[in-house]
């Protein structure tokens, strides 16, 4: 039972500091201001290297195939009759 007691830490009543709540809450808003402002600045540049690569066509967006040319009868005639394939 003693070698619990002596375990536990001892807990004063003191402060350890003279930073008052006040001061303490002002410099963590400064913190989370300063880390939004680098959050920000990055989501930003972000925004602007993909328009980049969305302007440039690297975004590998979808490519439509362009139709085939559709054949008159007379170069379907000239094709065939020189065997050249389709």
């Amino acid at each position: 039972m003693e070698d619990e007691e002596q375990k536990k830490p001892q807990v004063s009543e003191e402060p350890k500091s003279s930073v008052s709540i006040v001061d303490e809450a002002r410099s963590i808003r400064d913190e989370i201001k300063q880390e939004r402002e680098a959050l920000e600045k990055a989501n930003e540049e972000k925004k602007k290297l993909q328009a980049e690569e969305l302007l440039s066509g690297t975004a590998g967006g979808h490519i439509e195939a362009t139709p085939p040319k559709e054949e008159t009868s007379e170069e379907y005639a000239k094709r065939v009759m020189n065997g050249i394939p389709k």
